[in-house]
């Protein structure tokens, strides 16, 4: 009988066949299934196991093009062979995994098992998170496979979570991330990281998955790929790389945001993006300012010892209220109408600065209705609540053109005889009751004085009641 040959040896010969005969997948499913751990797990195993998980995850990647994953069509035919051939070395890994969790069990094997998955762990998440949601390159069959695949690469790996799997079961362990972002890197160049249409999913998920204290210390591998996709031209690249940089920016401390003055240059990426007329990117963007905003502060107060005559909040604010006031679209008109108010939150007093042109967009959001949620209107009344809180000496001065925008609003809301729900109604008449009331606090009673005509002449209970809530308050 002849000695069997060393695994490695056999390992290496089998993955130099790959790419010439196709069926070798199903001989090394056989062949890891069937193996003794011991000599699956020799000397040089490790390295040799490294390997052949390079050499399936490249058989089974996805073709590469110049087209954006965008432009992918349902049925393409090569997308189809590459799910089917990830199926294929998917059920490969499982294997593999299967027979490394078992070898778990023997104790002079221990080290091998850590060795060896320290070598493919990288290789078999990236193919597992390539196929698992859904796209125009997976299949039924490869987003199967990439769930238990997924699931069995945690477990083996002696981890309960994903999340874990990535940032190391111990602080002073180090994780996967590393070692999945030195694969991803390559990919992730202004070159490259188009061709492959997986390539932003995998690094977008598995960034998603990695939060502070851990993230800090692979800023420099997740930053510039964030700003690469975020500076695309298409827009759902746009809002998933500004979505990329708000998950840094929220994991990411202050002080290692503001080194070498990445937050300036997140924030510039940002303010740009302002410009845009869409409302998912503004949404995202928006978000991510209000995170961003107080870090940039900070520095600037610890820079320059005093504060700054203006900030980066009245830029941003000044440019939003700039792009507010002529804007038609409602989408648009509700994603600015919903995140001023924190806006004003954040200025306080200094909100006074910006009083005249923000006056003129409450005057006009408040005006027009947005449909049955009327979230711009009820955004509106939040901002004005907020600035008369704030501003409020500033308040009698403006009282006459806000009062009359109030009762306006009042009215219409009352008559209106679209598909407007009662609770919507219910909540708009209750901020602009409420706004009338802060009003006539700072204007020392001026609202009631002159809502006693209207409430005389006015014969629409629910309008009365609006002005008697007002007259009644002390």
């Amino acid at each position: 009988m002849e000695p069997q040959p060393p695994a490695e040896q056999v390992l290496r010969q089998l993955g130099r066949l790959l790419s010439q005969r196709p069926g070798v997948v199903t001989e090394l499913g056989a062949l890891l299934e069937a193996a003794e751990s011991r000599w699956l797990l020799g000397a040089g195993s490790p390295a040799a196991l490294g390997g052949l998980a390079a050499e399936l995850s490249d058989f089974a990647a996805l073709p590469e093009g110049e087209q954006d994953a965008a432009e992918l069509r349902d049925g393409d035919g090569a997308y189809e062979a590459a799910a089917e051939r990830a199926a294929d070395v998917g059920g490969v890994f499982l294997r593999l995994l299967a027979k490394l969790e078992a070898a778990k069990a023997e104790e002079s094997l221990g080290p091998a098992v850590e060795q060896v998955l320290r070598r493919v762990m990288g290789h078999i998440y990236i193919l597992a998170v390539t196929h698992s949601a859904e796209g125009g390159w997976t299949s039924a069959g490869s987003r199967a496979v990439a769930s238990e695949l997924l699931e069995a690469l945690v477990r083996t790996a002696g981890c309960g979570t994903v999340e874990e799997l990535l940032r190391g079961r111990k602080e002073e362990e180090e994780g996967g991330f590393a070692a999945v972002m030195g694969l991803l890197r390559p990919r992730l160049s202004k070159d490259t990281w188009k061709r492959n249409p997986a390539t932003k999913h995998v690094f977008s998920w598995t960034l998603m998955h990695v939060t502070r204290p851990w993230l800090s210390q692979h800023l420099e591998r997740v930053l510039p790929a964030s700003l690469l996709i975020s500076d695309d031209f298409r827009e759902e690249n746009k809002v998933l790389g500004v979505r990329c940089l708000h998950h840094i920016v929220l994991n990411v401390p202050g002080a290692d945001l503001c080194q070498f003055n990445r937050a300036q240059v997140v924030y510039h990426a940002l303010y740009n993006h302002l410009y845009s007329r869409e409302a998912p990117l503004i949404q995202a963007v928006l978000l991510c300012l209000l995170d961003l905003l107080p870090v940039l502060e900070r520095a600037q107060r610890q820079q320059q010892q005093q504060p700054r005559p203006t900030s980066p909040w009245d830029e941003v604010l000044q440019l939003i209220l700039t792009h507010m006031e002529p804007e038609h679209r409602l989408a648009l008109r509700r994603v600015y109408a919903r995140t001023l108010p924190a806006f004003v939150q954040r200025l306080g007093i200094l909100i006074a600065r910006h009083l005249k042109r923000l006056e003129r967009v409450i005057l006009g959001y408040l005006e027009v209705s947005d449909g049955p949620d009327e979230e711009a209107r009820l955004g509106t009344l939040e901002t004005l609540q907020c600035t008369i809180e704030h501003a409020w000496p500033r308040m009698p001065c403006r009282l006459p053109v806000l009062l009359k925008a109030l009762l306006k609003m009042i009215w219409d809301v009352h008559t209106d005889q679209g598909s407007t729900p009662e609770p919507v109604r219910t909540a708009l008449l209750q901020r602009a009751t409420e706004c009338l009331i802060l009003l006539d606090r700072c204007s020392e009673g001026q609202v009631k004085i002159l809502l006693e005509g209207v409430y005389s002449c006015c014969e629409e209970n629910r309008v009365r009641e609006c002005i008697r809530r007002v007259q009644e308050n002390t």
